[in-house]
């Protein structure tokens, strides 16, 4: 059985509360009763692509005793998130990676456009993909991971937004039979639907909750409590979410 906990949309810079918010989320987790596998943290750490907030961000994720891997979403910046995080200077192009853990691996990869809040899996970026899980260890589980959705989840607001292209992630994850997941998150609300075949769990955010249309006129709730996906996948592949709020 492997255990990931998930957390989206951080969004450090933003306020004083929304980063009280944040420290007591990872304070939360690092208290767990039992340290869970890894933590994936799936874009918008950064409110404003500042170096300050990646600062910030970092000493908040040192204190996690377990292993986090992360990937950027539209409002992070490559170089300042690479440089801070990853502690590595990035050239042009997309920022992915490839990290493993109790036995699983994590495709982790940048659907950020820059200077647009949508995103798009450029070429190589699939084409290393498809290259990471032709590599993948024979038997590991591979969780798919980014910041933007490739399927509408019905907010208008964020639907115009979320990641173009999406026959091309299809095609190449039909290629491979090792893939038990994708996770993502953008969407500032816990929703779990399917693509290409294989779960699709968007996590819900830290700073804010989005309103879905028959809920009221308003885009945001942000006095909702920050919140965290758990995910248990068991010995037959088959995954199970718990969603957590953190008051």
């Amino acid at each position: 059985m492997i255990t990931v906990v998930q957390v989206s949309d951080v969004h450090f810079g933003t306020s004083e509360r929304n980063e009280d918010r944040a420290n007591r989320l990872f304070a939360r987790l690092a208290a767990l009763h039992r340290p869970v596998d890894a933590l994936v943290i799936t874009g918008d750490i950064a409110d404003h692509g500042a170096v300050a907030e990646y600062e910030k961000a970092r000493a908040a994720l040192a204190t996690q005793p377990f292993p986090v891997f992360t990937c950027p979403g539209n409002h992070d910046d490559r170089a300042a998130y690479s440089r801070i995080l990853l502690g590595s200077e990035q050239p042009e192009g997309p920022i992915n990676q490839v990290q493993s853990a109790a036995g699983a691996v994590f495709a982790l990869c940048d659907s950020t456009v820059p200077g647009e809040p949508g995103g798009f899996l450029a070429d190589e970026t699939l084409e290393w993909l498809d290259r990471t899980l032709t590599d993948a260890p024979a038997g590991a589980p591979v969780f798919v991971c980014f910041h933007h959705p490739p399927v509408r989840t019905y907010v208008p607001f964020l639907d115009g937004m979320m990641q173009t292209g999406g026959e091309r992630l299809a095609a190449v994850l039909g290629r491979h039979d090792n893939v038990v997941a994708i996770l993502a998150g953008h969407v500032h609300t816990p929703a779990a639907t399917m693509f290409a075949g294989l779960p699709l769990v968007i996590a819900p955010s830290v700073i804010s909750t989005v309103l879905l249309p028959w809920e009221g006129d308003e885009i945001m709730d942000n006095e909702a409590p920050a919140a965290l996906a758990f995910h248990i996948l068991d010995d037959e592949r088959r995954l199970t979410t718990h969603f957590r709020v953190i008051l």
